[in-house]
């Protein structure tokens, strides 16, 4: 039924545009070029993608809407990098400067399984002089605590630098983070895989080709990993597309990436923004664009990777409902504390209950369900469930923000550097 009303529908849509949307239809591979024009979309053209998309999002996953109950542990902002989009990070020299121990890591990540977190994100800056076993200490002391936890952790940027550190080959490092406990990577460090325009909104940052080489290495041992864009800023619809038709190429190869995230651009206090770097910096994307780049994601990448996943902290929860008629499935995680996209100025991030999330997917008409890391389906609810200890938090603020960190003392980086 649903087939035939888009059908009926092409055929009043722009030659081109019908032609490629008929061909997804068909589920056939998309091209860079073909999926580029659809970012053009406008009027009946544009709501037809939304409804490709969410058609072939139906026969992928069905009406099941996952998350996953986690918490992201950001342990340091101290980083030798200064890359024009990130807000978070902070010279070693300056005040707000901030090294979680690892007792404190291990703490807050204690907390949060006990909490109902399956999964704990460990992600961070690049400290100068940092010990190459640093991030396999973190991952030791987490597991011997709490042996049934994921950890997600650690970018292709930190296994990068940890190997440099360490004076190891990547497939090394990757070895040793695997036996010290990581499950798997998270995708970021992407941005846009153009060499390019990486070299003006991240100068010195980890190149397009190490972090290829990083995700197929960690793919090729066993590793998944996410995947991911960020878009908004200075990248064309070209260069989406192509960055996306890259990760599906990997992952023809691989078959290791579990989802694909598209990271709005936060610009409120992102250097490059902040300072007008670049002509023609855009503040982020407009809500059309960002319903497009998640239902061309869907439509390049649906027979290669099952999970698109939209971003509630970049776009804010109602609007990320939306995103579910757009080609999405999954919600993301709980979170409990955010601070790189809090940083730049986003309005979320601190904590999207269990409940919550529930409740938005069941107001845009699908089925909630929470899973693990690897999209394992753990519970699916079709009915609420009684709140859970994480559901009936009140307080928030006992699990800290980004804004309160950076002012303990105790804390400081060049404390740490004494100890």
């Amino acid at each position: 039924m649903i087939v035939s009303q888009i059908d009926s529908l092409l055929k009043n849509a722009d030659p081109l545009i019908s032609s490629t949307l008929d061909k997804a239809l068909s589920e056939k591979e998309i091209s860079a070029n073909e999926a580029e024009r659809l970012f053009y979309a406008d009027g009946l053209d544009f709501h037809l993608v939304g409804m490709v998309a969410d058609e072939l999002r139906r026969r992928q996953v069905g009406n099941i809407v996952t998350y996953v109950v986690n918490r992201n542990i950001n342990f340091t902002n101290v980083c030798i990098k200064q890359c024009g989009f990130c807000a978070f990070s902070r010279d070693f020299r300056e005040e707000e400067g901030y090294f979680l121990p690892t007792e404190e890591i291990v703490r807050r990540a204690k907390e949060a399984h006990s909490y109902g977190a399956t999964e704990v994100c460990i992600q961070a800056g690049l400290p100068p002089d940092m010990d190459g076993k640093l991030y396999e200490k973190i991952c030791r002391h987490i597991k011997k605590e709490i042996p049934d936890i994921h950890i997600h952790g650690f970018s292709p940027e930190e296994v990068l630098y940890g190997a440099t550190r360490s004076e190891v080959s990547v497939k090394e490092y990757l070895l040793r983070l695997k036996e010290a406990g990581v499950g798997t990577l998270p995708g970021t460090a992407a941005e846009i895989l153009d060499q390019d325009l990486r070299n003006k909104i991240s100068p010195g940052r980890i190149s397009a080709k190490d972090w290829i080489e990083v995700i197929k290495t960690a793919h090729k041992l066993g590793i998944k990993s996410t995947s991911t864009i960020m878009f908004g800023h200075l990248e064309t619809p070209e260069d989406r597309t192509k960055h996306i038709a890259l990760l599906r190429d990997i992952q023809k190869e691989t078959g290791g990436f579990t989802e694909f995230v598209p990271l709005d651009f936060i610009a409120n206090e992102a250097p490059m923004y902040k300072h007008k770097l670049h002509d023609g910096i855009r503040n982020g994307a407009s809500a059309k664009d960002v319903l497009l780049m998640h239902a061309i994601a869907r439509i390049m990448l649906n027979n290669y990777i099952n999970n698109i996943q939209m971003s509630w902290v970049k776009e804010g929860p109602k609007f990320s409902q939306l995103l579910l008629s757009w080609g999405t499935n999954d919600y993301g995680g709980t979170l409990i504390n955010e601070s790189i996209s809090t940083s730049a100025g986003a309005q979320h991030g601190q904590l999207l209950k269990p409940k919550e999330i529930r409740h938005l997917i069941r107001e845009a008409g699908r089925i909630p369900a929470e899973r693990n890391t690897s999209y394992d389906i753990l519970r699916t609810f079709e009915q609420e469930p009684p709140e859970s200890e994480l559901d009936s938090v009140e307080d928030t603020s006992r699990f800290g923000s980004y804004f309160e960190l950076v002012k303990i003392d105790k804390y400081r980086y060049k404390n740490q550097r004494k100890n």
